[in-house]
């Protein structure tokens, strides 16, 4: 199983792919005729005889001599050396400048997103050759400094371009999920967000790469580079010099630029298409915001927090920041627990705090949220304005979440089998193999039929039921004590939801889970909970057991929730045309 297209499986591929293989070959004949100049050059590019000037090809110079009796052959070769080396330089300088700012701009945002910003526009607002010329000016004609500069210049390309996708990834909910599994940023950004940026990055490496060739060879060709050194723009300058004379010089440096330009954008193409082929589309996925920082410490309590409780959850008030500066209050001081091998209800109409309330606990707030009241023990543990790290340890380990739309909390970029093994190995320090075993049996462990094959299938090969099979099984991965389910049925069909009900039910009783269910579905209540809190409007109205909730309820808006039930309505004559409706009356 392998998380990736393998090295020897992308390689077939893009040798498979015409444009591919004819663009590698150009390259690899010219990067290997530039490193081995020494050898295959047959003098060296300043040696001149004057009496050769403009002699044709023939046996010992393949390529003739130039207007100085120089091979062209040999400097075709060293003239590479500068000219590509130059271009690596800037592409270098530009990627290590553009690439990280970009990826912690994009994921993180603030006052460095703002100011990276500003000083992106300022770079890029500056004439390009201008630039160069005044540079070469002030600080010398030497090629390299000249192609430092230029990957200043160039940087802010590779910054734009990381930041927009990193900025939308970020949103994604298999990055949330990744969080909750524990993972540090570090982990995630290398896992999850650079494998959707490397596919837009390699074309824009190839780009830039015939940018800086072309700019280096522009500004040589325009007598500005140092003169002394045997470059492909150089070259070009000779040539243009003595077109009528000697019109076949400029073929040879035009043809170097042209095929080295042409064959990294090709190349690149064939690239990015080997590494985002997966054997068909991904599927859709919903984005969300993401959390906001740490929340604040607890202040005083209603009323103590149960030692016994595996959650005990008091006084909580989640508000989100208005525009204009004030606070929006969602969830409005509410109590919960849930005890060890307990199934606690959480139930209430869309829009009641019921995900709010779950997201506080996992510490997942989106942007903008935060925690602005009460306290939140896991454990015996106050949770609320823990240190992220501190907060990490306890996702995947204590505590675990299944959330609902399963295919949307999937990465499409890994497989299954991926996605089950990385926490494994990150949060319990177990090996691969170690994980690969414990990722089947669990597999196993939730029913999914041929465990193995589903291990190497991505997420857009498999059923959302059993997508949501898969989140409950990462979800048990690391043996944790809390699982807290946010509709874990919602998007799939009846059947489905009770084979996912009875595996839920089944896992409870043989690990003595504590569960927390985020549901609207008072069916799902009566089959599962043992306790049910009452949510409406960010407030508990009511707390009790699942039948003194279903068979006596207080507070009129559970009695609303139970009346809109249809399993006692009376049942609706069948449809009749509107004649024969007439008739009948």
């Amino acid at each position: 199983m392998s998380e990736n297209p393998t090295a020897g499986g992308g390689l077939r591929r893009l040798l498979r792919n015409p444009l591919g293989a004819i663009s590698a070959g150009v390259l690899l004949l010219l990067v290997i005729g530039v490193v081995l100049a020494p050898l295959l050059a047959p003098q060296a590019p300043d040696v001149s005889s004057l009496g050769d000037a403009f002699a044709g090809p023939d046996a010992a110079h393949p390529m003739g001599m130039d207007s100085a009796g120089r091979d062209i052959l040999s400097r075709i070769l060293y003239g590479g050396r500068n000219t590509l080396g130059g271009a690596v330089v800037a592409l270098a300088i530009a990627l290590a400048l553009g690439v990280p700012s970009g990826l912690y701009a994009g994921y993180y945002g603030g006052r460095f997103d703002s100011v990276a910003n500003w000083a992106v526009n300022l770079v890029m607002a500056l004439p390009a050759m201008v630039v160069l010329l005044a540079s070469r000016a002030i600080l010398g004609p030497r090629v390299w400094v000249l192609m430092i500069v230029l990957g200043v210049l160039v940087a802010p390309g590779f910054f734009r371009l990381v930041r927009g996708i990193v900025a939308n990834v970020r949103k994604e909910l298999y990055v949330d999920a990744a969080k909750v599994s524990g993972l540090s940023d570090t982990r995630i950004v290398a896992r999850h967000i650079l494998i959707v940026v490397r596919g837009p990055l390699i074309i824009q490496v190839a780009l830039v790469a015939g940018i800086a060739i072309g700019l280096q060879a522009g500004l040589e060709f325009l007598g500005v580079g140092s003169g002394s050194s045997a470059t492909w723009g150089a070259m070009l300058n000779e040539a243009f010099q003595n077109i009528q004379r000697a019109p076949l010089l400029i073929l040879w440096p035009g043809l170097a630029l042209g095929l080295t330009n042409g064959a990294l954008v090709l190349l690149a193409g064939a690239v990015r298409d080997v590494l985002e082929d997966r054997g068909g589309e991904p599927a859709g996925r919903r984005r969300r915001r993401p959390r906001a920082g740490a929340a604040p410490a607890a202040e005083a309590l209603v009323e103590p927090p149960d030692p016994a409780a595996l959650l005990s959850v008091r006084g909580l008030t989640v508000a989100y920041a208005r525009p204009d500066g004030t606070d929006k209050e969602v969830v409005h001081g509410i109590d919960l627990d849930v005890h060890p091998g307990e199934i606690v209800g959480l139930v209430g109409e869309s829009g009641s705090g019921k995900t709010q309330t779950a997201f506080s606990v996992l510490g997942i707030l989106p942007e903008g949220g935060r925690v602005t009241s009460g306290s939140v023990m896991i454990k015996g543990q106050e949770v609320d304005g823990l240190p992220e790290r501190a907060h990490r340890a306890l996702r995947g380990g204590t505590v675990a979440y299944v959330p609902q739309e399963p295919m949307s909390n999937l990465d499409p970029a890994f497989t299954i089998g991926s996605q089950l093994m990385e926490p494994m190995r990150h949060v319990l320090g177990i090996s691969r193999k170690e994980a690969a075993g414990r990722a089947i049996d669990l597999l196993r462990l939730v029913e999914i039929p041929d465990p193995g094959r589903t291990m190497r299938l991505y997420p857009h090969e498999i059923s959302g039921g059993m997508a949501q099979r898969v989140l409950i099984a990462g979800a048990m991965s690391c043996d944790p004590e809390l699982l807290i389910a946010d509709e874990p049925t919602t998007a799939l069909d009846v059947r489905v939801q009770a084979e996912i009900l009875g595996l839920l039910r089944r896992l409870q009783q043989d690990r003595g889970l504590g569960v927390l269910l985020v549901t609207h579905n008072l069916g799902v209540v009566a089959d599962l909970c043992d306790r049910v809190a009452v949510m409406s409007g960010g407030r508990i109205v009511e707390t009790g057991t699942t039948g003194q909730i279903l068979r006596s309820p207080r507070d009129p808006y559970t009695r609303t929730l139970l009346g809109a039930v249809l399993d006692d309505a009376p049942v609706r004559a069948p449809w009749q045309p509107r004649e024969a409706r007439k008739a009948t009356a």
